[in-house]
Order: C-alpha cells, then structure tokens, then sequence
C-alpha cells in the first residue's frame, strides 16, 4: 500500500451525484510519505483552519442537497 502526505491548499468546488457520492475540486500539494516501524500505514491529510471550515460549509451544502433530492416520508 502507498502512503502520501496530502496538503490542502485551496478548496474550488464541490459536487454531489445522484448515486450518493460527494467530489471535491482541491489544490493540493502530495508527497510520498514513510511509515514508520510498529505503525500502520496511512495516508495523512493536512489543511489548515481556514480550509476546514470551508470543507465544513461545503459538506453542509452538500449535505443539505443529498436532502432536499429525497422525498418528505424519508426526511
């Protein structure tokens, strides 16, 4: 398995689709990352204040399409 360091420079856009997945528009900067001996791999994802509350409107946005698609009984 390949672990990267990913950095969030910048947020563009987001977008839902009727089969239930969101996509986002980033720049971001990706490096391959090490892991250390005794740890499990994983990719790291870093952003800084700023951009996570831009991610935190966007996924409410999105959230509240995903919503508005269903029909009132399942609200």
């Amino acid at each position: 398995m390949k672990t990267h360091q990913i950095e969030i420079q910048k947020f563009k856009a987001a977008t839902n689709s009727s089969h239930g997945t969101v996509s986002f528009k980033v720049d971001c900067l990706l490096s391959p990352r090490a892991v250390p001996d005794g740890l499990e791999p994983a990719s790291v994802l870093t952003m800084s204040e700023a951009n996570a509350r831009v991610l935190m409107a966007l996924l409410k946005k999105q959230l509240a399409d995903f919503d508005g698609r269903k029909a009132r009984s399942q609200r």
